[in-house]
Parts: structure tokens; C-alpha cells; sequence
């Protein structure tokens, strides 16, 4: 282990800090651990919200704008591409680390850059994306599983032997995608659900004084270890497909993958969940909530971090040759990329655009229309209108 130098001024970069939800809790628990030890971070973020106001009560300095920064940071923690190469740019004597926390988002691609020294990620899967397809050496990677502050999420009381409430833990389950087939699963075996998320319209601020309330969880990624701390049964599962019920035989395979997207490789049905809830096991749970308990803390990861932090560093210090036309050319490089993705978005919505356009003129034809003149004159009379609501009702339930 490298001995970490004290007082670092750590520059943390992300997209969003505004809500409650994946890179940016990670920077929040991040920050606050940091001034815990005695360090100094700062979040750079250009799109801040009430997330931002929770750091600052924490004594965190936020800022939207890097000019506001005085001193020169000692290093870059780098989140999200185009922050992460805004900081560069902005602060040209100062070394990076990039972490990389998602497969899918855009913003989550790494960047190349003579002075991002290092790599992190928080899964085997993103592992295997830097350096299968982004062309990162296997030096230069890092992987660092994601925690829990088990201070916050206490263990729960022991579980029932049949599972009677369940919850649905995920930011962007709805009715529109998966919440239907979840509830129906969970009918079948007689368990009440409800769900938290912005995409339910039920955000959750404090989950660790909810999570104990319910037997079965289902969620992924973050979500998911949470779940586990408390002690919950917990079903992996989100909107890009299923996988199985964490149990003692599978957990470091699925919490290797952070719950994420390599090992929801399932078609996520009613049927599929109603068999995995079958698998409910209390004690096989509170062993799994043990173990996470054991090895997932918050105070772990954060000495992984600040391990690749001074990696990071003596790297630099002792091969300190910036090579400022490599710089240029990784920034051209960068930009060429980002021109691509723009003249794809402006393709994109002109296609939109024009399939917006021909849909109204649609609709226009369907609004002058005799039937339609007719359909609104039935909907207004109260006995047709109540039998549709409850019809449309009835379709819900189903």
C-alpha cells in the first residue's frame, strides 16, 4: 500500500449534481469521506441543484464555473468526459484520474489524455470496455468496486419467513416500462409493492430509513448494495433485463459486474420474477447482508481511491515531461469526437422533427374528421365517460 499524502485538493468532476441518484451520490459520500480524512475536495459541476446545497452544508465547495477556483488543485478526479476535459484545459499542470461508472451514457466514454494517468471502474464489464474497446492499457486500469456507508443503512430486523412487502428501488422504473410486471410477479405471490424513483414520481432523500421496511427489494447497481446492507432479499433487476435473486453462490459475480448491465441478460417477465421470488431465503439473505457488510463499506473504497490517488501522483511527479503538442493533439482528437456526435444529434432531430411534423398533420385529419366529431359528442355523455375510466382502469390492473 502507498503511503497518502495529507491535504490533498482533489478537483471532482461530474455531469449533474442535482439529484439523488448514481455518479452523483458517489460524489457526495466521496467528498464528505474526504473532508473527513482531511483532505479538500471541490465539485465542478455546470449543472448543480439541491444536491449541491446538501455538499455545501457539509462545508463542500461546489462550483458551476472553474474561473472561481483560485488554487491550482493537486489532482483531477475525473467523472463525465467533457467536465473532465474542461478541468484539464483549465487547469494545464494538474494530473487526472478518470472514473468510469456506466456502459450505455455518452458521457460516461473516457477521454484520452497524456495527463489522465489512470483509469477506474467500478465493474469487470466497464473493466473490459476501456480495454477492449477503448484502446486503454491494462496498466493503466483500475477497478474499485462501489460501496455502502453501512453507518447509514443499518441491518434490519430479521427477515419473515414469507415475504410480505416488496419495493421496486430504481430511478427510472415507471408504469411505462417495468412496474406493471413487477407488480403482477409480486401479486402472484401475495406481496404487497411499491416503488421509489423519480421515474415513479416517488424520489427517495433517505432510503436507508425505508430500505428496512420491505423483505424483497428489487433494484440494481447501487441500489441493489444498498438493499443487500440492510438485509433485504434482493432481486437484480432494471429496465434492460432481469437476472437472479443475490443469494451466497452468486454475489461476487454479480457484485463484481456492480448488479449492472452485464448480468441482466434475462428477459424480464412476470413469470421470471414470480420463480425468483420463490427462491426467498432469510438466512441465505442475512449471510449475503454479512458478507456486504463485511467487505462493501464506504471507509474500504475510499482507501482504494485515495491509494490510486497517490499512485497517481508519484507517477507524475517522477515522469513530470509535459508534452504539450500531445496535449493539443489529444484535445483535437477530443473535439473531432464531439463534432461527430453533434452532427448525429442535429440528424437526429431533424428526423424527429419531420416525424413530429407528419404525426400532427395526422392528427389534424383525424380531428376534422365526422367520426371524430362524433366521438367527442359520445365521450361527453357522463355514463360513456365513466364506463371508459373504469375500462381503462380495469387494463391497468391487468
Amino acid at each position: 500500500m502507498t503511503e497518502n499524502k495529507p491535504g490533498l485538493c482533489v478537483l471532482i468532476t461530474n455531469a449533474f449534481i442535482r439529484d439523488w441518484s448514481g455518479s452523483e451520490l458517489y460524489v457526495r459520500d466521496l467528498a464528505i469521506e474526504l473532508i473527513k480524512r482531511g483532505h479538500k475536495p471541490i465539485v465542478y459541476s455546470p449543472r448543480i441543484g439541491e444536491l449541491a446545497d446538501v455538499l455545501r452544508r457539509k462545508s463542500i465547495p461546489v462550483v458551476k464555473d472553474l474561473s472561481s477556483i483560485a488554487v491550482k488543485p493537486d489532482l483531477i478526479h475525473g467523472q463525465h468526459h467533457l467536465e473532465t476535459m474542461t478541468a484539464l484545459s483549465r487547469f494545464p499542470e494538474t494530473p487526472a484520474v478518470f472514473f468510469c461508472h456506466g456502459w450505455l451514457p455518452w458521457e460516461e466514454i473516457p477521454p484520452l489524455h497524456p495527463r489522465i494517468i489512470q483509469y477506474v471502474t467500478v465493474s469487470e464489464a466497464l473493466h473490459d470496455r476501456l480495454l477492449f474497446e477503448c484502446g486503454i492499457p491494462a496498466e493503466k486500469i483500475t477497478t474499485i468496486l462501489n460501496s455502502v456507508d453501512i453507518e447509514r443503512f443499518r441491518s434490519r430486523p430479521p427477515l419473515p419467513d414469507i415475504p410480505r412487502r416488496a419495493l421496486v428501488f430504481n430511478s427510472h422504473a415507471s408504469e411505462a416500462n417495468i412496474l406493471g410486471t413487477i407488480r403482477e410477479a409480486c401479486s402472484q405471490n401475495g406481496i404487497a409493492m411499491d416503488a421509489i424513483g423519480y421515474g415513479n414520481g416517488n424520489p427517495s432523500f433517505s432510503p436507508e430509513k425505508q430500505l428496512g421496511n420491505y423483505d424483497i427489494i428489487f433494484a440494481v447497481g447501487r441500489a441493489a448494495l444498498e438493499g443487500l446492507a440492510t438485509g433485504a432479499a434482493v432481486i437484480c433487476c432494471g429496465l434492460e433485463g432481469a437476472s437472479q435473486m443475490v443469494t451466497t453462490q452468486n454475489l461476487e459475480w454479480l457484485r463484481s459486474n456492480n448488479f449492472g448491465i452485464r448480468v441482466l441478460n434475462l428477459p424480464l417477465t412476470t413469470d421470471y420474477l414470480s420463480a425468483e421470488i420463490k427462491r426467498y431465503d432469510p438466512l441465505d439473505a442475512l449471510k449475503v447482508s454479512q458478507e456486504i457488510r463485511a467487505t462493501a463499506g464506504l471507509s474500504g473504497m475510499v482507501d482504494q481511491i485515495l491509494n490510486v490517488y497517490t499512485s497517481t501522483l508519484n507517477i507524475w511527479s517522477k515522469n513530470h515531461q509535459q508534452d504539450f503538442i500531445a496535449e493539443s493533439l489529444a484535445f483535437s482528437g477530443y473535439l473531432k469526437g464531439i463534432s461527430d456526435k453533434v452532427d448525429q444529434a442535429i440528424a437526429e432531430s431533424n428526423l424527429a422533427h419531420d416525424r413530429a411534423r407528419i404525426l400532427q398533420s395526422e392528427l389534424d385529419s383525424i380531428k376534422g374528421s365526422l367520426t371524430w366529431r362524433l366521438y367527442q359528442k359520445v365521450h361527453r355523455i357522463p355514463f360513456v365517460h365513466n364506463l371508459y375510466g373504469w375500462y381503462v382502469r380495469l387494463k391497468k390492473r391487468r
